[in-house]
């Protein structure tokens, strides 16, 4: 038997309006497809599988549940985790090898319900990944659950983000799931259980994530995930129009070697990456590249194998010692020791980032013997790659960029000289070709998946997934796995569950197009269509308004903002949803109008209706429309970045923004996307924020406040420590970053495309110490 999340597709077609009231419907829509098996790594069969287009899908598997009981003990337990529409259960064993077993947790995924990654954390001298619960409106409500890799996390948090989108679609179609949803909290949990048996009725396909206890306890990296659970693709790299090119210098050992032109010019330093496609999927390669296991660096780093780990600062960042013996480098003879920081953190479109600073720590001094020397920081990428129906492998893009002397690269380059080969840059360059040649010849990591699809029967006495769901318990989920009462005398001999081998099945992409069902269809997908064009438009002038930070005079002023085009950003097309291509970005569609700069005791929220906000004036309370964000930055003291953006029409209430403005917070956070750009700045900072755009709502916490002639949306940074960690690093170097940010609503219908920028804002090289106090 495989663990980890089984999805099972229940009831009608999901992704067509005209199948969703008819259960018969689906029947003539099915599809055929035909799935690779491996029996035991033995030999090959094949099954075939028909399923219904649009089926809801199931996820059930093997995780570590975490806690405190009631004595005060830390716990970790194996537990079987079970989702299916919006409901979860725990159970201590595998409830489809015990029928009638009764779970020992049961709850409901509400709209508050948030998942977090909180990184990776030693338990029990093992590596953990860890998931967070809470409730968005109260952090005092959560719990914790953990995988022993980071594909597994992973995809336990698209099944999550899954399962959310189907609350939204039951809310949007139906007021009285609403009001339910709402009473769930008071359901008598043990009246119901006997019922819950019923969820074996009606199952058409279980997808397992994970490998079962017997590989958590082994804690493997046998990752090789066919694919996300995504339907599509993005065709390019980011949603920034990058001024910067890169070129092409070298190709060793099928890595290509690139320099960045505009800095090699600048002649402070050279910006150079080496990028190679690695046979696996990013999963495994985010583990190989982060293990300080000796043996396997020995496999493929040529430099730093011997590392140590000596601290975490935090389930994102940790710090490590390690050596290493230039014999082969000519320069020096004697050994050499380095400490640096490690901090790591997933894109929503999956792809991993390592960033590697040279770093101090009072725990390890220079040892006798060695020169301490510090290595140079560098940054890891790791991004899917999307595979053909007929590949059996994943693919990933593996780049490496590291920040370089000029003078011995220079010549190298030029083929000048060869004296560059034997120096750490080199070396540090290497480690790709080095990575993917251990890969490859490493055929458990390539072929190995932590997923498995298991074929299910569906009787012809099933009820239906109303009736199955009405069957259900409804606590709040965090709140049912952080009531565990177990102590550290519990019978936990179900930590030791005996599991046969199971059939390993290639995961199948999964498309839910829920949350775009939310929503009618829209006949004005154009930006022009989105505010009310029946009433004759004001002149919107920013003059009249005054915020805390000025307006930019030109581009060298500092502290400043200013509204750059739309153009340096990458949205969706007309067509994205048939072949994932973006285009460049029309002008907004809101002016920007002002941009406040607060210092504050604690993150203060409801900035609009502070008695002294732009919102409140006299000139603001004339706008038929003013769009609020408040950016809630953690620090020392603490920030907020408020910024305004002003419509010259009162807003369409059919249009897509209107549906946003007015829709509810699950619709919203499903939606609101930010797009960053650092136009100018450090490189590190630049490769740690990115240039893809960010859905802030599956990222942090939002609040949405809708009255009157606005809607403020406060976006808190410190409830994500991945946010925390970046904000962290930015704030470092913000005197010389000019950034750019996007806002876009995001499409998902073909009738909403194409995409348009609701507006944008560029803050350049702001002062800290600039803030205004905001007295609440």
């Amino acid at each position: 038997m495989a663990s980890g999340p089984i999805t099972r597709k229940v009831g009608s077609e999901v992704g067509s309006p005209a199948s969703l009231g008819s259960e018969s419907g689906s029947e003539e829509r099915l599809r055929v497809a035909n799935i690779s098996v491996k029996q035991n790594g033995k030999h090959n069969i094949s099954i075939r599988s028909n399923s219904e287009n649009g089926e809801r899908f199931e996820y059930s598997g093997w995780v570590y549940h975490l806690g405190v009981n009631s004595i005060g003990h830390e716990y970790c337990h194996f537990r079987f985790l079970f989702i299916r529409g919006k409901y979860v259960e725990m159970y201590k064993r595998d409830p489809h090898e015990n029928p009638g077993l009764k779970p020992i947790h049961r709850g409901v995924i509400g709209n508050a319900f948030m998942v977090e990654e909180s990184g990776r954390r030693k338990v029990n001298h093992g590596d953990l990944y860890v998931l967070r619960f809470y409730n968005r409106l109260d952090d005092t409500r959560k719990g914790e659950i953990a995988c022993a890799s980071a594909g597994d996390a992973r995809k336990w948090m698209e099944a999550f983000d899954q399962a959310k989108q189907q609350v939204e679609y039951e809310l949007s179609r139906n007021r009285s799931v609403r009001n339910k949803l709402n009473m769930e909290d008071e359901i008598n949990l043990e009246e119901r259980r006997p019922k819950v048996r019923r969820y074996a009725h009606g199952l058409k396909k279980l997808i397992r994530i994970g490998q079962g206890p017997e590989m958590l306890l082994r804690k493997t990296s046998n990752l090789g995930s066919h694919g996300r659970l995504d339907a599509y693709f993005d065709a390019d790299g980011g949603d920034v129009v990058e001024a910067h090119e890169w070129k092409c210098v070298r190709t060793i050992n099928g890595v290509r070697i690139f320099e960045e032109v505009a800095h090699a010019k600048s002649g402070k330093g050279v910006l150079v990456k080496a990028v190679g496609v690695v046979d696996a999927s990013a999963d495994t390669v985010f583990e190989v590249v982060l293990s300080t296991e000796r043996q396997t660096r020995y496999e493929w780093d040529t430099l730093i194998g011997d590392l140590e780990f000596v601290d975490s600062i935090n389930g994102h960042c940790d710090v490590v010692y390690g050596t290493f013996d230039p014999r082969y480098l000519t320069r020096w003879k004697s050994k050499r020791d380095f400490v640096f920081s490690r901090q790591w953190f997933r894109g929503q479109d999956g792809t991993y980032t390592i960033l590697q600073f040279p770093s101090v720590h009072k725990k390890w001094p220079s040892r006798s013997g060695y020169i301490r020397t510090k290595i140079n920081p560098s940054t890891w990428e790791i991004s899917s790659l999307s595979t053909s129906s007929s590949s059996k492998t994943a693919r990933c893009l593996v780049t490496q960029t590291l920040e370089i002397n000029p003078k011995g690269w220079l010549k190298w380059r030029n083929n000048h000289c060869q004296k560059f080969e034997k120096t750490v840059p080199y070396a540090l360059l290497s480690q790709v070709a080095g990575l993917k040649e251990y890969i490859a010849a490493t055929p458990t990591l390539i072929s190995a998946s932590s997923t498995t699809l298991v074929q299910t029967t569906v009787s012809d006495d099933s009820g239906s997934f109303s009736e199955f769901e009405d069957a259900e318990t409804a606590d709040e989920f965090y709140d049912a796995i952080a009531a565990d009462s177990s102590s550290s005398s519990d019978d936990d001999s179900d930590n030791e569950i005996g599991i046969d081998k199971v059939k390993k099945i290639k995961l199948k992409n999964v498309s839910w197009a829920i949350a775009g069902l939310a929503l009618n269809k829209s006949s004005d997908p154009d930006s022009s269509n989105q505010l009310n064009t029946k009433v004759p438009p004001i002149n919107v002038d920013s003059s009249q308004f005054q915020g805390s930070m000025g307006k930019a005079k030109d581009e060298t002023d500092k502290n400043c903002w200013s509204s750059p085009a739309g153009s340096g950003f990458m949205i969706r097309g007309k067509t994205y949803l048939k072949d994932s291509i973006k285009v460049k970005g029309g002008e907004p569609l809101l002016t920007l109008i002002a941009v406040d700069w607060f210092k504050v005791e604690n993150c203060v929220t409801n900035v609009a209706l502070h008695p002294k906000s732009i919102v409140q004036s006299e000139a603001g309370k004339k706008l038929p429309f003013i769009f609020v964000i408040n950016l809630e930055v953690p620090a020392r003291p603490n920030y907020s970045l408020v910024i305004y953006f002003a419509a010259d029409r009162p807003i369409n209430k059919s249009s897509l923004l209107g549906k946003f403005v007015d829709g509810t917070d699950m619709f919203r956070d499903s939606r609101f996307k930010l797009i960053p750009s650092i136009i100018e700045g450090y490189w590190m900072v630049k490769r740690a924020v990115g240039t893809k755009a960010c859905l802030l709502g599956k990222a942090v916490t939002c609040k949405y406040l809708r009255q009157d002639n606005f809607l403020e949306i406060d976006v808190d940074i410190g409830s994500s420590s991945v946010a925390r960690s970046v904000i962290g690093l930015v704030l470092g170097y913000v005197t010389s970053i000019v950034v750019d940010l996007a806002i876009v609503i995001e499409a998902k219908e073909e009738a909403e495309l194409p995409e348009y920028v609701l507006g944008t804002v560029r803050l350049n090289r702001f002062q800290l110490d600039s803030a205004v106090p905001l007295k609440v």
